[in-house]
């Protein structure tokens, strides 16, 4: 071949003459003028150390720091730390998308300039617009659309501070509601608005559950906002369920952990209506039809309790339900006709020997092998003591008599009388909410089912039916033990809540309830509680997926024994839970150094009323009342419980009163 392959000589490249600057560009662009340390608001809460370049005072690039300490040796390192969203965080500050400056509606803008020409201070400016209505409806008329006019931050701190001087001055400071995206896009300035409005005299507006992220069977059962571990911890669970959560998606920086587990020979079993992200990792993927996962995991219960408690003891499981939950103690049963329903706990005020005990009304009762009722130490009464004395853990320990006991978890085969008791079927509901069936209003239909019961008599001396919370839970799952009833026969009858049940509401077939509830189960015994749950907002945003199908996962757990356990537990993973600095950030937003308490306020509530939303809200709770409620007219829509649990004290409500609407509750 010639050397130009045209056998002229030539060559076939060129030489540049010129310096060859394109190569000082390319080192330039890596030199900088020094690197700090800092983490990414990228709407997660994982906060991961990144080492940012600065060049000039601009950000030029960054990199993942990979010097977090081992947390142990045999657990994989937390590192790399980091993900596709934090790699590019840079590009924001930069980027021609992002407002810099302050926008106002040109319309409202226009109306507030007029007034304030007119030699009108910002507050009788802001009054000559929204007490006009008019001009009040024009600029408000124009929100959703464009139309906007920069301003200068002076100009929009003016009008922003008339507008809330007039606002306090007409209606009262608790009519300024504040509210800021989760802590974990920018701590301080969720710090520094909240604080403000606090000082105000604001109202101070959550964000958890207004995203719906706010897991409610953790405060509900567990007394605590969110109950779940450090991510590290999964490595140590040897059975995964994942429902509800892409942790590829929400928990990026964390997710390697899983690939790690499985690697080391975890099952992982993904519930997910879609072959999501996560699914791609799991050993068994389980497509239940969207919104019906309670139905599967009721399922799942109906087997741990038939196979772990009823056809076998498992002493590991047993002994963890008497000692950490409700399960043994005993339940009043209020007769109903010839049947009963079910009531209270039965409580040391009602019985002669402990009546006189403090808070005796929150104090409850066990009963052990021989009959004798005792009063556990630890449960809610305990807690409130006039002199504390730090007994707030359950403890299977007489307060009064001070001695050990066994409590009995069911009155099964104790030659005890049996009851039989109201139980509330919502399958009807449920299907008809699917549109899977046709139907308005279908209220929930009745079970009858027999538990074991026995009497006791009442300091007054009368004579109550009781039976343990683990023997209404049995029949509730509907796992009969030879009791009479509507009990079905076996794991085929499609009784409320069998495995062949939730066939018709999942789609899944009833084998996988089968499996599932089963290998959990087996492989928390193996290792005394390492089945963990990794769940959330996919479930959360069904209609009472925060409180039902998460109750439902906990109660796996719980029967299980698997919460506190490392590699066990009930993890609630979105993202916004871990608050860094939680001293300083309660103090510093609430504004708790200045006054007490601040106006904190449930969004979803305040949205609910204040815009008149629950005008139109046309559904009665008809559907929603067990069949043996005692339900009061009044009382038959989320309004009326919202208000109710406002006058009560359950929930915080702002504004107390209002002037021009008169809203008390």
């Amino acid at each position: 071949m010639s050397k130009n392959g045209n056998g002229n000589g030539s060559r076939w490249f060129r030489v540049l003459d010129e310096p060859r600057d394109w190569e000082d560009f390319y080192r330039k662009r890596w030199t900088y003028d020094r690197s700090v340390r800092t983490g990414h608001g990228v709407n997660c809460s994982m906060a991961c150390s990144w080492e940012v370049f600065v060049k000039d005072g601009i950000i030029c690039w960054e990199l993942q720091k990979t010097d977090y300490p081992q947390i142990d040796p045999d657990i994989p390192n937390v590192e790399p730390r980091g993900c596709q969203r934090g790699v590019t965080a840079s590009w924001y500050p930069y980027s021609p998308l992002r407002p810099k400056y302050p926008y106002i509606r040109r319309v409202l803008w226009d109306y507030y300039q007029e007034e304030r020409q007119r030699g009108k201070d910002p507050v009788e400016a802001w009054a000559s617009i929204v007490e006009d209505e008019q001009r009040s409806k024009q600029y408000k008329s124009a929100r959703g659309k464009a139309g906007w006019k920069r301003v200068s931050w002076d100009e929009a701190v003016e009008l922003v501070a008339g507008a809330q001087i007039y606002t306090i001055k007409k209606y009262g400071p608790d009519h300024v509601a504040n509210f800021a995206p989760i802590p974990a896009m920018s701590l301080l300035s969720f710090i520094s608005g909240h604080r403000y409005n606090n000082l105000l005299g604001g109202i101070y507006c959550s964000y958890y559950e207004w995203y719906h992220d706010l897991p409610h069977v953790s405060s509900s059962m567990f007394g605590d906002q969110t109950e779940n571990c450090e991510s590290s911890d999964w490595y140590h669970g040897t059975y995964w369920i994942v429902a509800g959560s892409n942790l590829n998606m929400t928990r990026t920086a964390d997710c390697h952990f899983l690939p790690e587990a499985k690697y080391r020979g975890s099952k992982i079993v993904v519930v997910s209506p879609n072959y999501s992200d996560v699914a791609k990792y799991s050993d068994l993927w389980v497509p239940v039809v969207p919104g019906s996962d309670g139905a599967y995991f009721m399922a799942c219960i109906h087997v741990i309790l038939k196979e772990f408690y009823v056809d076998k003891e498992t002493s590991y499981f047993t002994d963890y339900v008497k000692r950490y939950t409700n399960l043994p103690f005993l339940v009043v049963l209020d007769p109903d006709g010839k049947k009963y329903q079910m009531g209270r706990f039965l409580r040391a005020s009602d019985l002669a020997d402990y009546a006189k005990e403090e808070n005796a009304d929150w104090k409850l009762i066990m009963t052990d092998g021989g009959g004798k009722l005792h009063v556990p130490t630890g449960s809610i009464g305990f807690r409130w003591e006039k002199e504390p004395t730090g007994n707030w853990n359950l403890q299977l320990k007489n307060a009064v008599t001070k001695e050990d006991f066994d409590p009995l978890l069911t009155l099964f085969g104790k030659d005890h009388q049996k009851a039989m008791v109201s139980f509330s079927d919502f399958t009807d509901t449920f299907s008809i909410y699917m549109g899977r069936t046709k139907g308005k209003g279908q209220k929930a239909k009745e079970i009858l089912r027999e538990v074991p019961a026995r009497e006791i008599t009442t300091k007054d001396g009368k004579e109550l039916l009781v039976t343990t919370a683990f023997d209404l839970l049995m029949a509730q799952a509907g796992v009969s033990r030879g009791l009479g009833g509507d009990y079905p026969c076996d794991y085929n009858d499609p009784k409320p809540y069998t495995p062949a049940w939730q066939e018709a509401q999942t789609g899944v077939s009833r084998d996988l309830a089968i499996q599932v509830g089963r290998e959990f189960a087996e492989n928390a015994e193996k290792t005394r509680g390492k089945s963990l749950f990794i769940t959330g907002p996919g479930l959360q945003h069904w209609y009472h997926g925060a409180s039902l199908y998460y109750r439902n996962e906990a109660v796996m757990l719980a029967l299980c024994g698997c919460n506190g356990v490392n590699g066990g537990n009930f993890n609630h993973y979105v993202g916004t839970q871990h608050t860094r600095l939680n001293a300083a950030f309660v103090n510093l937003s609430g504004a708790l150094d200045w006054s007490r308490p601040p106006r904190l306020m449930n969004t979803t509530s305040l949205w609910y009323f204040h815009t008149g939303q629950w005008r139109y809200d046309g559904m009665p709770l008809d559907t929603q009342w067990a069949t043996g409620a005692n339900k009061l007219p009044q009382y038959n829509h989320a309004a009326d419980m919202n208000a109710l649990a406002g006058r009560l004290g359950w929930l915080p409500f702002f504004p107390n009163v209002d002037k021009k609407n008169h809203l008390h509750l």
